[in-house]
């Protein structure tokens, strides 16, 4: 008995913390992945940021779409208006960041960056807000996002979690609210505009589009029609399938 403790002793106090640290790491890294990976077969039944919804709307508008039911014009129109590199960078899409850091001398300010990928693992686990520690946890979930699940499937959260405005979570709920068809039957011009109001859900408004999103949505619908004729969804369609996806 005391040769064990004088061994136990023995062992230098840095040992002791580095041990402790890689436990906690692999404990993060373990409990990332087991957040994430069940998402590549199961649907999120809800949000972080439905549940921390503010609008006053009781009770939100919220509907599921498979992927096969979203229709193209709505999942074009995402990538066309948020992120047209989605398909080829790692979540995290340092080009778009450079370029916004370099047009900060003629903006005054940083323009945002952010990924679909990035979109979504702040909509299903985070909050809002810029602060330090949401972001690192962002990046990180961002990139076990991306390990865990194909292009197609997060592009497919991304469009059933989005807010479309006040309460309206999801295309499906707001293809029916603003428009009054389900999503596969949603136009590029309506599609478009329903894009168009991701950066800013609680102020515009798809049905009564101002000035800025009327002209907003031209461009994405030009955007729209280049990817389209590249076959985009070709690149990120049947990727890694999802056998038995509840």
């Amino acid at each position: 008995m005391a040769k064990s403790r004088k061994k136990r002793r023995s062992v230098p106090r840095w040992k002791r913390w580095l041990q402790r640290f890689g436990l906690a790491v692999l404990a993060f890294v373990v409990g990332s992945v087991l957040l994430v990976l069940p998402l590549r077969w199961f649907d999120p039944a809800t949000t972080a940021f439905m549940l921390q919804d503010d609008s006053g709307r009781e009770p939100l508008l919220h509907e599921w779409n498979a992927w096969d039911e979203l229709g193209t014009s709505i999942a074009l129109a995402a990538v066309a208006s948020e992120d047209q590199r989605f398909a080829d960078h790692f979540g995290i899409d340092v080009t778009a960041i450079q370029k916004s850091i370099g047009e900060k001398g003629q903006r005054g300010y940083v323009r945002g960056a952010s990924t679909i990928s990035q979109q979504t693992v702040k909509n299903l686990y985070l909050w809002p807000g810029r602060n330090f520690i949401r972001k690192g946890l962002e990046a990180w979930l961002t990139v076990v996002l991306e390990v865990c699940l194909p292009k197609q499937r997060i592009l497919e959260i991304y469009l059933n979690i989005a807010e479309f405005g006040p309460g309206i979570y999801g295309v499906g709920a707001a293809s029916r609210y603003y428009f009054g068809v389900p999503p596969e039957g949603l136009s590029d011009r309506q599609a478009a505009l329903l894009a168009g109001v991701l950066p800013s859900p609680r102020k515009l408004r798809p049905n009564d589009p101002s000035d800025y999103l009327r002209k907003r949505s031209d461009w994405i619908v030009m955007q729209m029609q280049r990817l389209r004729r590249e076959a985009w969804l070709t690149r990120i369609a049947g990727a890694d399938e999802m056998p038995g996806r509840l």
